[in-house]
């Protein structure tokens, strides 16, 4: 029982984490849009897209993420097995904190007007999430089917 709450507990928090991150990528994309309008529209907008970002972070993406990381940490405590397609999962998962770190700095560099990158350079970064979405749950769910 104390298991499966865990493993649910576990998936909410991905699902969270997940729907923070795809949000957040949009946001980015929202934003350098607006930095393209002319003033006053360009100010108002920024201002918004700058407060949106920073909650989404701070209130939805940043706490799911460490409950993903608990609850994850805590199942692989309970299973004890530490087998290769685990390894490779975990691989994935580590690229996803990255990937969750640079979007809290494209964040920064977007309140500081210094981000260098493009609407398509970020249209691009944004699908990296559903990447990281892809192999992590195909490695969840297959398990040694795909990793022997």
């Amino acid at each position: 029982m104390t298991y499966s709450i865990i493993k649910a507990l576990h998936i909410i928090s991905v699902v969270v984490w997940f729907s923070g991150l795809f949000y957040i990528g949009r946001i980015f994309i929202y934003h350098a849009i607006a930095r393209e309008k002319s003033e006053p529209e360009k100010k108002i907008l920024s201002t918004q897209y700058e407060l949106m970002e920073k909650r989404v972070l701070k209130i939805i993406a940043n706490p799911a993420m460490f409950a993903t990381l608990f609850f994850g940490f805590w199942l692989l405590g309970i299973h004890g097995q530490f087998e290769n397609w685990l390894k490779l999962k975990l691989l994935f998962v580590l690229g996803l904190v990255i990937y969750h770190m640079v979007c809290g700095n494209i964040r920064k560099k977007l309140a500081n007007h210094s981000l260098k990158l493009s609407v398509k350079q970020l249209r691009f970064f944004n699908e990296g999430a559903t990447i990281f979405l892809i192999f992590i749950v195909c490695l969840a769910v297959l398990k040694s089917q795909l990793i022997p």
